[in-house]
């Protein structure tokens, strides 16, 4: 065993679903972690198996993690938020998971537990919230603001000055014009050219796009 894979800090990946998988991969060449397993915290039933050849742990079965171990989120719907503030709570640390061919302007900001995928671009002074996904191939303009536990989905193009509350979901393919307001938990549909400011709380489709639910 070398220095550098005994120096390497343990990994593990919140959620057992497809897009975990994606995020293993991102790992597995990782010269900083370990991929150590994965945490359920829905289906209680996937930690009889395993994926990928690593145990599935039970949330609820897990009392604490050691200083050397470290979390990232796999999970791609905005309520996250609850099952990492658990595993918070339990003492896991969040990493922040930048793809080798995502491209990141040295004057932006991402947050704790950030993932920038494959193939994205995020301009000048751009900042990502804590625990956001930036899913592959999306562009972020320069001077945006993108809240925590935001989710961008894959294709979705955002223009500079943007601003986007704290668990909103931008669909796939989704274009958001220069200065645009998004509220909180808003979810912008897939394809959908928002051309107008957007408050919280709602669904938004269409081109250009309109409010077609309130959402509790």
């Amino acid at each position: 065993m070398t220095n550098k894979q005994v120096s390497r800090k343990k990994l593990y990946i919140l959620g057992s679903s497809l897009y975990a998988e994606e995020i293993a991969d991102y790992a597995k060449d990782s010269d900083t972690y370990t991929l150590s397993g994965f945490i359920e915290g829905v289906d209680e039933v996937k930690c009889s198996q395993k994926l990928l050849g690593l145990n599935i742990l039970w949330l609820n079965n897990i009392t604490n993690f050691d200083s050397k171990s470290r979390g990232i989120c796999a999970v791609g719907s905005p309520k996250r938020k609850s099952f990492i503030q658990k595993v918070e709570s339990l003492g896991l640390q969040f990493t922040t998971f930048t793809h080798p061919t995502a491209h990141i302007s040295s004057t932006s900001t991402l947050g704790s537990g950030a993932i920038v995928s494959a193939g994205s671009i995020i301009a000048v002074k751009t900042s990502i919230g804590n625990h956001t996904i930036i899913n592959r191939g999306c562009l972020i303009g320069h001077h945006v603001k993108i809240g925590d536990y935001v989710t961008i989905s894959p294709g979705a193009n955002i223009a500079g000055k943007v601003v986007i509350g704290d668990g909103s979901y931008i669909g796939m393919g989704a274009i958001i014009l220069d200065g645009i307001r998004i509220g909180k938990n808003v979810i912008v549909g897939s394809g959908a050219v928002v051309t107008k400011d957007v408050p919280d709380n709602v669904q938004v489709v269409g081109l250009p796009a309109k409010i077609v639910k309130e959402l509790v």
